[in-house]
């Protein structure tokens, strides 16, 4: 087991090649009332049977981003004052970055907040969404525009979760590892450019997800709420985010920051001079795993959404930017020429 330690508004660890029920066991003993909630599409996956958890203190939501939505988190707390849950007791989230987002906002809004503990079943779950203790569910408006910091106690990962993950979603997840080897670790990009395929790749899984999780951990323990460095986690993420809610989140989340990531990088080079080669390894590596580079949406959609991003100000837009592979750079009401330059990168 290898254990990274975060320092956030509190000091927790993410364990990375634990066996879940058995770290399950142990917080189900260390509480009162404990409250797991995961998706449906993994009942057939998780069992409890050996576990002490009555039916009450399961609660199924449903997959993918349906689950984050006000109407799901009501139901939660209801359950949670069914259960009589108080400050002494826990929630657990089993799932992927959609569950723990969920599970975290919860345990922060309830009784003002309660211990709760991540157990991340996708790869983009373990090397971001579990990690930081951003919590949040969606609105109308847009993508996690509801929510709290609220670091969970620990972040348990089971690597034999990834065995069961589709190609789809394994790629998806490599997306957020892509960032960040762009954004702090090249050797994540080393590795990546000598991998010939997604199965090569699942290979180096424990290593992919040791260094991602060690490079969010890095940048949130330098600004937990997101005053300005934990921005740069945000690479690829504004275009991502927009192109996300246009596809009604038909696409992973992966999928769309995959496309944010080639937007962000002809910005870069547009705006921050990054180099042509370092733009061309975006394209490279992300189509190696089938991900994908473009969309059919158009510029005056996409623009709409990056507006009302949370890192705007004032109205203007904001992006992360790269000056080189492990520089961020901040980028602040670019030009609609560079805007535009960097859409035609990513228009079909």
């Amino acid at each position: 087991m290898k254990s990274i330690e975060v320092k956030a508004e509190r000091s927790y660890s993410v364990e990375i090649g634990i066996a879940w029920r058995d770290r399950l066991r142990e917080i189900l003993g260390n509480h009162n009332r404990v409250l797991v909630i995961a998706p449906t599409s993994l009942s057939h996956f998780l069992d409890f049977s050996t576990l002490n958890l009555s039916d009450e203190g399961i609660f199924w939501v449903p997959d993918g981003e349906d689950q984050k939505s006000s109407a799901v988190a009501e139901a939660i707390w209801q359950r949670c004052g069914e259960m009589n849950l108080q400050r002494s007791d826990a929630i657990v989230g089993i799932g992927g970055g959609a569950t723990t987002d969920l599970a975290g906002f919860v345990a922060a809004t309830w009784l003002r907040g309660i211990e709760w503990y991540a157990f991340p079943t996708s790869l983009a779950g373990m090397v971001d969404a579990s990690v930081g203790g951003k919590t949040g569910i969606n609105t109308a408006a847009g993508k996690n525009l509801v929510g709290a910091f609220h670091s969970p106690s620990l972040v348990a990962i089971d690597l034999d979760f990834l065995k069961s993950l589709s190609d789809r979603d394994f790629a998806a997840g490599l997306a957020e590892v892509i960032k960040c080897g762009f954004i702090s670790d090249a050797s994540i990009l080393e590795l990546l450019k000598e991998t010939t395929d997604i199965q090569a790749a699942r290979a180096h899984a424990a290593i992919l997800v040791e260094k991602s999780v060690a490079v969010k951990a890095r940048v949130v323990g330098t600004d937990f709420k997101e005053s300005k460095a934990r921005e740069v986690l945000n690479y690829g993420h504004t275009a991502g985010h927009a192109i996300e809610k246009l596809s009604g989140y038909s696409l992973r989340h992966g999928e769309a920051v995959s496309i944010g990531l080639i937007f962000a990088a002809h910005l870069s080079r547009n705006v921050c001079g990054l180099g042509d080669d370092e733009v061309s390894l975006h394209g490279e590596l992300l189509a190696k795993f089938g991900l994908p580079t473009t969309t059919r949406y158009s510029l005056d959609e996409i623009v709409v959404l990056m507006a009302g991003d949370k890192k705007a100000r004032s109205g203007e837009m904001r992006f992360i930017g790269l000056s080189t592979i492990g520089t961020p750079a901040w980028i602040e009401n670019p030009t609609s020429d560079a805007i535009r330059f960097a859409y035609e990168s990513i228009s079909k």
